[in-house]
């Protein structure tokens, strides 16, 4: 009688990878216990064993996708000076958001879009690391300002949520089909925006309000 082979080992980590992907196409809300297990290729009781929760598997997959050192901001808001630090910043995400080997935009973006109320806590999880992101960028263009090579009357924390909505622009489009190429003419306008905004600060103080606001 033929005897049974012994099975195949499960990778954690590969799994883990998989398992980043599905959540980077298709969000939070759009990806199901059935969907993880059909592209894991597990059960559900395999699952649960291996990480627990379906909100856990997904904090460890933005663990993966987030992890220090490993994204283009790390690296570009090293740069000097601070210009070079900003559009190495902006370019280097363009790439990575149109990357045609991974799943386009920024995970950590699309993955907060149509959360229910029920996900308040998925959602809180990921604005917490976007304005730690943003933290970064303001913390950059301080030290511009420190340097000298950014004007002292410059808003700092303006400026970083300026670049972070381009960032998260960018993203969104990309989801939508944005090219590379579509993405660095983008980065070209804001780079025009950022020059703009550096060499006259005082169109709009720290504090200042635009008088067109909606209501």
């Amino acid at each position: 009688m033929a005897t049974r082979g012994r099975p195949r080992a499960f990778d954690r980590d590969a799994a883990l990878r998989t398992a980043m992907k599905l959540f980077w196409r298709r969000g939070y809300e759009g990806v199901s216990v059935a969907m993880l297990t059909q592209e894991l290729g597990i059960t559900p009781t395999s699952l649960y064993a291996a990480f627990g929760s379906k909100n856990e598997l997904f904090d460890e997959a933005i663990e993966l996708y987030d992890a220090p050192g490993t994204t283009p901001t790390d690296h570009a808001l090293a740069l000097t000076p601070t210009r070079t630090a900003i559009e190495a910043l902006l370019r280097g995400n363009a790439d990575a958001y149109t990357d045609p080997t991974t799943p386009p935009g920024c995970m950590i973006v699309l993955s907060a879009l149509n959360l229910g109320a029920a996900h308040d806590d998925v959602g809180r999880a990921l604005a917490e690391r976007r304005n730690r992101d943003r933290a970064k960028i303001e913390a950059r263009i301080e030290r511009g300002i420190a340097d000298g090579d950014v004007p002292a009357g410059l808003d700092a924390a303006g400026a970083a949520l300026y670049v972070q909505t381009v960032l998260h622009g960018i993203s969104i489009q990309a989801r939508d089909g944005c090219t590379r190429t579509q993405a660095h003419t983008i980065v070209d306008a804001a780079m025009g925006s950022w020059d703009a905004l550096v060499t006259q600060p005082g169109l709009r103080p720290s504090g200042a309000t635009s008088a067109h606001r909606g209501a």
